[in-house]
Order: C-alpha cells, then sequence, then structure tokens
C-alpha cells in the first residue's frame, strides 16, 4: 500500500521489512535517512516484525520525501478502528526534515486513508513540550480534547471522500 501526496509518500512496512529497518539492514532503494528510525518507533517496529500476517491498511508506514525520495520520517496507526470506528496514529520526521509541511502532509494522507477505510475518529497525543507537532495536529482539524502533566491528547471525526 503506497499513499501519495503532493510531497510525500507514504510507503505500507511489512513485517520482513520491519525486521530489516529494527537491524539498520539498509539495502539498495531503502535510502533510509541516518536519523530514522526514531528510537521511539522500534517497539512498534519489533512488534510488526513479529506479525505473521500484518494489516495491510492499518499499519506503519514509511515517510519518503517526494522529491529525491528518502525515507524520513514514520506514520503509523497502533491497530485498525475499534468498534466505534476510532483508530489511534502517530507520526514523526527527521529534524532536518521538520518545517517544510512534510509532516502535515503525511497526518493528511494517513487521516484520508483511515477514513475511507472505515474509521471514524482519529486519536493522537504529543508531548506538552512539542508545539510543532501539536501545530501539525491542529492544521489537521485535530482538537485538543484533554492534556495532563506531560501529554496533550487531540480527537478529530473523519469523514470519507
Amino acid at each position: 500500500m503506497t499513499l501519495v501526496g503532493s510531497r510525500t509518500v507514504l510507503q505500507a512496512i511489512s513485517p520482513a521489512t520491519a525486521r530489516r529497518i529494527v537491524v539498520r539492514d539498509e539495502r539498495p532503494g531503502d535510502d533510509w535517512h541516518p536519523e530514522y528510525p526514531f528510537a521511539d518507533e522500534l517497539d512498534p517496529l519489533r512488534a510488526l516484525a513479529a506479525e505473521t500476517a500484518a494489516d495491510p491498511e492499518f499499519t506503519m508506514y514509511i515517510v519518503r520525501r517526494r522529491s529525491d525520495g528518502p525515507a524520513i520520517g514514520g506514520f503509523g496507526f497502533f491497530g485498525p478502528p475499534d468498534d466505534k470506528g476510532t483508530v489511534e496514529f502517530g507520526y514523526g520526521v527527521v529534524p532536518s526534515a521538520r518545517g517544510a509541511g512534510l509532516a502535515s502532509e503525511a497526518v493528511q494522507l494517513g487521516l484520508q486513508h483511515a477514513a475511507t477505510r472505515g474509521a471514524l475518529i482519529a486519536l493522537a497525543d504529543t508531548e506538552l513540550e512539542n508545539i510543532p507537532s501539536q501545530r501539525v495536529l491542529e492544521k489537521n482539524g485535530l482538537i485538543e480534547i484533554k492534556r495532563d502533566q506531560s501529554h496533550v491528547y487531540y480527537r478529530r471525526d473523519l469523514v470519507a471522500r
């Protein structure tokens, strides 16, 4: 599964690719940025690597910059929608790719994909001090629903387009 935007491409990560990413077994065509993956992506990547039949839609994706192709980050669902149609997601791009709207477009692509696959509600959270990430979520129509001492939590109702 590949999701294509004007500036980014999201490529679904198979369990086999997840295994290679975790051990950094980069092969021709992978073009992983030296800072990819992030430390907080390793546990979800390990879980995906252990799957034998991963969900092909609500999975983890490599975020690539469309202009030149490198893997500059990740976008991932924490599983398929639950019985209420709620899906949770997370994302990130390497520091050198920040500030160019790439994370915003990756989130937009992911949310459009989720809506067309039956998700009704999207949830995400970010660290309290991560203002740029909060802006990405807000640009994509997510609304703050609560905050605690360390995180801000967001929600958006999805509509298939």
